[in-house]
């Protein structure tokens, strides 16, 4: 069932992007950027739940494992018990040297 919901989005996300009015179609890209914002919290939190479930303190599957399964980056996985959050969160290389 999941992968049908996900496909629906795409094709939702690509029918945004096919918009011809360019006023219209940066209007409906905003809406969709600000609407997804919103969700990435409480969906970061639910995927870096999971994660440390699956690892369930090291007696679990290991780090590749649960990159595999839920179709992450190993580095994905990493990150989370890290406490950087995913790679999109981290701090850039430049900012993390000024620290």
């Amino acid at each position: 069932m999941g992968d049908e919901e996900v496909r629906r989005v795409v094709q939702a996300v690509e029918a945004v992007e096919q918009i011809e009015d360019r006023e219209e179609r940066v209007r409906a890209k905003s809406q969709v950027m600000a609407a997804q914002a919103e969700r990435n919290k409480t969906w970061s939190q639910e995927r870096d739940e999971l994660i440390r479930e699956l690892w369930d303190g090291g007696q679990g599957l290991s780090y590749r494992r649960i990159a595999t399964r839920l179709g992450l980056k190993p580095s994905t996985v990493q990150s989370v018990f890290r406490g950087n959050g995913s790679g999109t969160t981290r701090p850039r290389k430049a900012e993390a040297q000024d620290e």
